[in-house]
C-alpha cells in the first residue's frame, strides 16, 4: 500500500478538523498528518501520496502558513508522487469560494506530481472559484460554515476516489 501524508494549514481550526476526518477515512495514522507550521517541506519525500489543505482568506487568498509552506515544496520534484488538494471556504463569499484550493493545485502541478482528487462543488451556490476548472473542481471543496451537514458524504465520496486513482 501506497504511504499517504497529509499536510495542512489551519488558522480557525477547521481545515485541521477536515484534515483530521480525511486521515480517519483513509487510515492514515496521527503521526502521517502535518500541522505545516511544525513541519519542513523536506518531509513531503517520506510519502509516496501527498494531500494538502488550507482555507480560503481575505479576498480569496490561500492561507498564509501554507503558502509560505508550497513556497518550500515548489522547490522539491514530486514525479513519482500522488498529490491532492483540498480546502474549506465559505459560499457567501460568492466570487472567491475556496480559491486556496486552486492555488495549491497551481502551485503543485508545476512540480512533476501526478495530481489526482478532481470532484465536483455540488451543494454549494458561488459564482467563480479559482478552485473549478471545466466544471469540476481540481480537488475537494468544503463549506463547513453554511453546509456543515454536507462533509461527511464529501470527505466519504472524495477519499473513496481518491483510493481508486492510487490504487
Amino acid at each position: 500500500m501506497k504511504s499517504i501524508g497529509i499536510f495542512y494549514g489551519s488558522t480557525t481550526g477547521t481545515t485541521e478538523q477536515v484534515a483530521m476526518e480525511i486521515a480517519e477515512t483513509l487510515g492514515v495514522a496521527e503521526a502521517d498528518v502535518h500541522d505545516v507550521t511544525k513541519s519542513a517541506p523536506s518531509e513531503v519525500g517520506a510519502y509516496d501520496v501527498l494531500l494538502f489543505g488550507a482555507s480560503t482568506w481575505g479576498d480569496g487568498d490561500l492561507q498564509d502558513d501554507m503558502q509560505d509552506f508550497l513556497n518550500g515544496v515548489g522547490e522539491i520534484y514530486l514525479g513519482r508522487k500522488y498529490v491532492g488538494v483540498f480546502g474549506c471556504g465559505d459560499e457567501t463569499m460568492s466570487d472567491t469560494f475556496c480559491n486556496g484550493v486552486g492555488q495549491m493545485y497551481g502551485q503543485l502541478v508545476k512540480t512533476g506530481a501526478t495530481m489526482i482528487g478532481q470532484y465536483n462543488a455540488d451543494g454549494y451556490d458561488f459564482s467563480k472559484s479559482e478552485a473549478v476548472s471545466d466544471g469540476h473542481a481540481v480537488g475537494l471543496v468544503i463549506d463547513n460554515v453554511n453546509h456543515e451537514n454536507l462533509t461527511p458524504k464529501k470527505i466519504s465520496e472524495w477519499t473513496a476516489e481518491i483510493k481508486r486513482q492510487i490504487a
